[in-house]
């Protein structure tokens, strides 16, 4: 028997639908987890309760692991080189947030661009605005995607419904993308730019000094990806020089950001709190569905898809 260890949430799911080859063990808390992962090699560790300590000691115990199933994008939280090192198998989470990822998106930056926040606290108030505190539209604005993923395409579908000229950004470009060295020359161009590619050695601080030097400055940085993607030192100084428009960070560096970051204090930021990605229900039954598809793939000898691909790092 190959034994695999699951979330206690999608026993419901997988009731009378796994095979009979698994024998599944389910955890619902931390200490069940870390006591179970050694047995394991099939495992699907996400356990976000208690932090990642109790998932980052499950990695470490499982020594027979060959196959981790996640439903995150982005893996920068694991130990990589421990676990391709082991020849671990891991099937990344790419695609099944990108719909609620680009819906909050799209919210942040209507919220921004109408003053949302201004309204919000005026009702808390009780005070009636004679006119709106934000008048910028989306209609008619440019917008720089900068990973033309699975993420990045589902935004540039909504955004496009709103009238926004989407332009993406892909290691390879072409095609109406630009490539990794034709972006930062049209910076200027760009009403929105938002951030959507994989943290990598290569994406560390891809938005600097420069960079934002570079942007207009009545532009909005969007960061959906990961905090590491960003200077933020150089981002809080050009924010309170006034040399871009503003900012909405779902993600940053480090997590949770610090109560006394000066970010916090800007009213043309707004800080989301790495929720994009979880404003939603149906991650673990989407990624159920997944994992049911490719245990008789994992079976016949075949890697089980989307894989992790330690050369590129994501």
């Amino acid at each position: 028997m190959t034994i695999a260890v699951f979330p206690g949430q999608i026993r419901p799911l997988v009731e009378g639908r796994l095979p009979d080859w698994l024998d599944a063990r389910f955890f619902n808390t931390g200490d069940e987890l870390v006591a179970l992962a050694a047995d394991a090699e099939i495992g699907w560790f996400d356990y976000f309760n208690e932090g990642i300590g109790p998932m980052l000691e499950a990695f470490q115990r499982a020594e027979k692991l060959r196959w981790l199933i996640t439903m995150s994008a982005g893996l920068d939280y694991m130990p990589l080189d421990m676990l391709t090192g082991r020849g671990v198998m891991i099937t990344k989470g790419s695609g099944l947030t990108s719909a609620p990822i680009a819906e909050y998106t799209v919210m942040g930056m209507l919220a921004l661009a109408k003053g949302f926040r201004q309204v919000l606290h005026a009702q808390d108030r009780r005070e009636w605005l004679q006119d709106s505190p934000g008048k910028r539209q989306l209609a008619g604005s440019r917008a720089l995607i900068v990973g033309f993923g699975a993420i990045g395409r589902e935004l540039a579908r909504r955004l496009t419904a709103f009238d926004v000229e989407v332009v993406g950004v892909t290691r390879s470009g072409g095609d109406g993308l630009l490539g990794l060295d034709d972006w930062r020359p049209r910076l200027g161009e760009f009403d929105w730019v938002i951030l959507a590619a994989p943290a990598t050695a290569d994406t560390r601080h891809m938005i600097g000094a420069e960079e934002l030097a570079a942007m207009k400055s009545d532009a909005i940085l969007v960061n959906i990806a990961r905090g590491t993607l960003v200077d933020q030192q150089a981002l809080t100084e050009a924010l309170a020089d006034m040399r871009i428009g503003g900012a909405m960070l779902d993600v940053t560096e480090p997590e949770p950001l610090p109560a006394d970051d000066p970010l916090w204090s800007f009213d043309n930021v707004h800080i989301t709190m790495h929720l994009t990605g979880r404003s939603q229900t149906s991650a673990f039954a989407d990624t159920t569905e997944r994992l049911l598809a490719n245990l008789d793939i994992y079976r016949s000898g075949q890697p089980p898809r989307p894989l992790f691909d330690p050369a590129l790092g994501y």
